[in-house]
């Protein structure tokens, strides 16, 4: 049942972007200042979406795990904060492009760009935890903490745009984010992006759970061995 539930949002997820990268690449035309590269906003921002969201997600499973001490939801956190790790990262590197083409430089030291890549470190230092606690407990305790500290950059990451409105970040993007609009024929085509990337971040967790399982399994074998 597992398998085919993963095979259709695959093929729903295929489907999907493929239909929206045929409006997006063909079906839109280039933004004045920008040119061509604005393009880049429908893959930038619904990353960010998904990537900061899971987090938050990953967090309430790291409360789960403490609240009941079931290594389940322990697993289903850490599957969810590694996939959004990823997402994170597409974020920062098309971040990166956008910002050599408009500012000349692949790097700027703002508030926004900066808090993210703190959030992408800390949340990078959550997996290297894991891969550095061989007891489950343990591990998932003080991953549940990691957890929480990073979620709570995540909101800043997501707010600071508002906190600091003159900084480098597209003009456009504020004041989609505080209510002003955007043409509907450049709008949707973002939020099919975000459920594309949303059904991708459903799958890949799904199959990170499956991994996490069979290595936990794999543990409890090596302990019971050596005692």
């Amino acid at each position: 049942m597992r398998n085919r539930i993963m095979l259709l949002l695959t093929v729903a997820f295929a489907a999907l972007l493929a239909w929206n990268l045929k409006n997006i690449l063909l079906g839109l035309p280039d933004e004045a200042r920008q040119d061509a590269v604005y393009r880049i906003l429908y893959f930038h921002a619904p990353a960010a979406m998904v990537g900061l969201t899971g987090f938050g997600v990953g967090m309430v499973f790291s409360g789960i795990y403490l609240a009941t001490k079931n290594l389940y939801w322990d697993t289903l956190a850490a599957s969810t904060t590694e996939v959004s790790l990823m997402f994170a990262a597409i974020n920062l590197v098309t971040g990166s492009i956008w910002g050599r083409q408009q500012w000349g430089v692949w790097w700027a030291w703002d508030a926004r760009l900066t808090s993210m890549l703190v959030c992408w470190l800390i949340f990078a230092g959550y997996l290297m935890l894991r891969r550095a606690i061989d007891e489950p407990d343990t591990r998932a305790r003080l991953s549940a903490v990691v957890s929480l500290f990073g979620t709570v950059n995540a909101w800043f990451v997501y707010k600071v745009i508002e906190w600091f409105p003159r900084l480098q970040h597209p003009g456009p993007v504020l004041s989609f984010r505080t209510g002003g609009k955007i043409d509907r024929a450049l709008e949707t085509p973002f939020y099919w992006n975000v459920l594309a990337l949303c059904l991708l971040a459903v799958v890949l967790v799904m199959i990170r759970m499956r991994q996490e399982s069979l290595t936990r399994e794999i543990d409890s074998l090596r302990r019971l061995a050596h005692a």
